[in-house]
């Protein structure tokens, strides 16, 4: 059985702090139903024709497809990286009653 009616988006903050403080303002604003912020990890990257080494912590952000731009511009707004990793993936499976609460709990 397939289900398009949640996302999964993935992002990255610089700390623990930024990252709770978005997760609560994506939370608290409907745009997202929850946001699990993950243990700090290493990550790899090219940025201006550099690798660079940086500790980031990775949200989690459960939401809708219907909220996905609000969700994408906010984030983009709270932010402190120039380009911030957004990336939004469907959920094809899942408990209903899980999906069916991330529907009813984005209300934005």
């Amino acid at each position: 059985m397939t289900n398009m009616t949640t996302l999964l988006v993935f992002t990255t903050l610089p700390d623990a702090t930024q990252a709770l403080t978005i997760a609560q303002s994506l939370v608290e604003e409907g745009l997202a139903a929850c946001v699990s912020q993950q243990a700090p990890c290493t990550s790899v990257y090219r940025w201006q024709g550099k690798i660079e080494h940086a500790t980031e912590v990775p949200l989690f952000i459960k939401t809708t497809p219907e909220q996905y731009a609000q969700l994408q511009q906010r984030l983009t707004e709270l932010h402190p990286y120039d380009v911030p990793e957004i990336i939004a993936v469907p959920v094809t499976q899942g408990l209903p009653a899980y999906l069916d609460w991330v529907k009813a709990s984005c209300t934005s």
